[in-house]
């Protein structure tokens, strides 16, 4: 089963906001490893595939730099479809003199970086699902050192790098959060997600389909934090992808009944965490 394909909701896009679009293409495109998919003066939709964005890089105007300790955007997170495709990436950050940092989490591997304007990513792969430990409803996860020899045995020795593997989804998003009671609510009653995991009592990862997280929530930057400025680098929005009419409907109707708010721009639905955090809703 595909942990990122219908009748599963799953994040399939981000919007991020950087200082320097130009920059942050460079960065994007040479190091990550996206193509251009379409272009503005203020945008850019990248894509792996050369037909669907699954991230957009925005330049606001009088965009303000990154603020500390606020609500937002934690990382995204790209899901490669092989091992030997992060093991090649390793060796192209390596070559490129690009610091990161790196987790086993025993339900995948990962590696963890910064864009230019300090928006983190995570690259990662899946171990085989058959590999993941569950008692009851609750999937096992730990942040224990990577093994790159292992990992590096996988390489391709003598292939040129040529960018994320068009297979490349976005795997998960990773959110600061003020309140985790208010967020559990929310994700669970207003938008159908399990929790798979309590990591420890600061942080909740949930799912559907039983994977071990289509997003992540942390109050790692305080109880209590504050939003970021609208205009501030960081997230502007995520996509969370429905099956079908009859789910958004659904989950428009959840919301409501706990009290949120849905917003209709442009024929598209729009909601807001407890936190602030932005999320379209669409099949």
């Amino acid at each position: 089963m595909s942990f990122h394909s219908k009748p599963t909701t799953f994040v399939g896009h981000v919007k991020i906001k950087v200082t320097n679009l130009e920059r942050s293409l460079k960065f994007y495109q040479e190091i990550i490893g996206f193509n251009i998919l379409e272009k503005t003066a203020s945008t850019a939709k990248l894509t792996t595939d050369g037909k669907t964005s699954i991230l957009t890089l925005i330049q606001p105007e009088d965009v303000t730099p990154k603020r500390g300790r606020t609500t937002g955007l934690y990382h995204f997170a790209l899901l490669l479809p092989e091992k030997s495709d992060l093991a090649n990436i390793v060796i192209h950050l390596s070559k490129n003199n690009i610091q990161f940092g790196a987790s086993d989490h025993l339900v995948s591997e990962a590696l963890y970086l910064q864009d230019p304007d300090g928006n983190e990513i995570e690259i990662y792969i899946d171990r085989d699902p058959s590999d993941w430990s569950w008692d009851s409803e609750e999937v096992a996860m730990a942040t224990d050192p990577l093994d790159f020899d292992s990992l590096l045995r996988k390489s391709e020795p003598g292939k040129q790098w040529s960018g994320l593997p068009e297979k490349t989804v976005m795997g998960h998003i990773h959110l600061h959060v003020s309140d985790l009671r208010k967020t559990e609510e929310f994700y669970v009653k207003g938008l159908g997600f399990e929790v798979v995991n309590r990591y420890g009592a600061q942080a909740l990862f949930l799912s559907t389909g039983k994977y071990h997280h289509h997003i992540g929530v942390n109050t790692w930057n305080g109880v209590g934090a504050p939003q970021p400025a609208e205009n501030s680098v960081g997230m502007e929005s995520y996509t969370l992808i429905l099956s079908n009419e009859e789910a958004i409907k659904d989950t428009i109707g959840r919301l409501k009944k706990i009290g949120t708010a849905v917003i209709v721009e442009n024929g598209q639905y729009f909601t807001y965490d407890p936190s602030g955090n932005r999320i379209e809703l669409t099949v």
